[in-house]
């Protein structure tokens, strides 16, 4: 038997004695409610709603329609968007959790699944690209002056986007509902197909963690390298709104993709230890759609400025001084070129 929880990766085998003419053999009541654990997710899952819906919304409104539409503000705006939309349908997830039974239908719960993922992989293929964007910057500054323009940007997010929509079809496909104990839960149905569940959690690794992490890392790299050759490791800062998004994106999954790997295997370890791993991994995955506009607000500039300031202002402004400060290190190495070309 593998795991149900909420509305994320997890299955059961439904057996066909759980139900006889269509009556339920038990009587499900939800337990949630007593337990802490399950107590302390659903109110932690609540304040992730909130904050990750309004917050993402605010700053989909900033960037979107109070600033000048650049190529770092399509970045964050995409990003935005994505982790929005997720947390617009959590309340289905809270409710699953609440009541311990799926109470949605079929579609909804196919579609909720594949938003989840579709989260999943366009943050991370729009953090991989913003991690290029900034190493290209970097590298080459006088052509990245030249060529990054808001056109060619917003085409990049439109492929991310298409392409973190093929990954997450998945969920369409294995999906479905059933009757497990008295209740009706959402589940991923992979008895049909042999060897799919590996399949499509190996799949997910690789193409939503792996690969993107050593793209960033060589990224990262190279831009700490080309810093320290041109000591001009002050201007690094720009860099810390992107190093604090791509790290705390990291650290919320990587505890989903250890127990999702680990739940392919559930006879070789401890029942108990990997239900509450698999839901405290989910919810940690889910609190990386708030944090976005949180590291928005406080990365930017100066906290106390930025405190005594209006939310709009302290966001406005966190969204702007990337690219203010970009844009003078770009300035700057155009000229170094051009004083290095004099001399030459």
């Amino acid at each position: 038997m593998d795991y149900d929880y909420g509305d994320y990766n997890y299955s059961y085998e439904v057996e066909d004695n759980d139900t006889i003419y269509g009556e339920a053999v038990f009587q499900h009541k939800s337990t949630c409610l007593n337990e802490v654990l399950c107590v302390s997710l659903l109110v932690i899952s609540v304040v992730i709603f909130l904050l990750g819906f309004f917050g993402n919304a605010l700053v989909i409104w900033i960037s979107g329609f109070k600033m000048k539409k650049t190529v770092n503000t399509t970045w964050y705006l995409s990003l935005a968007i994505s982790d929005c939309v997720f947390c617009a349908f959590l309340p289905f997830s809270i409710t699953n959790m609440a009541m311990e039974q799926w109470a949605f239908g079929r579609f909804m719960c196919k579609f909720t699944s594949s938003i989840m993922f579709l989260n999943m992989f366009s943050s991370i293929f729009l953090l991989v690209v913003i991690s290029v964007d900034r190493c290209v910057s970097v590298v080459f500054p006088v052509w990245a002056q030249n060529h990054r323009t808001v056109k060619k940007a917003s085409v990049i997010v439109v492929l991310a986007w298409l392409f973190a929509i093929a990954l997450s079809f998945p969920s369409v496909i294995f999906r479905d509902i059933g009757s497990h104990l008295g209740r009706t839960i959402c589940f991923n149905n992979y008895t049909s197909y042999h060897f799919s569940h590996k399949i499509v959690a190996v799949s997910r690794l690789i193409a939503g963690f792996i690969a993107p992490f050593i793209v960033i890392i060589i990224c990262y790299s190279i831009i700490i390298l080309k810093l320290r050759m041109n000591r001009m490791t002050k201007s690094s800062k720009p860099f810390k709104v992107m190093t604090a998004l791509v790290a705390a994106f990291f650290i919320c999954w990587l505890p989903y993709h250890v127990f999702v790997l680990l739940e392919l295997n559930p006879q070789n370890h401890d029942h108990g230890i990997l239900i509450s791993g698999l839901k405290v991994g989910t919810t940690l995955a889910a609190a990386n759609s708030f944090l976005n506009p949180v590291l928005y607000v406080f990365m930017g500039n100066d906290f106390k400025q930025k405190f005594k300031s209006s939310v709009i202002s302290k966001m406005a402004d966190a969204l702007a001084d990337e690219g203010r400060t970009t844009s003078r290190y770009l300035s700057r190495s155009s000229s170094m070129d051009g004083r290095a070309s004099t001399h030459i």
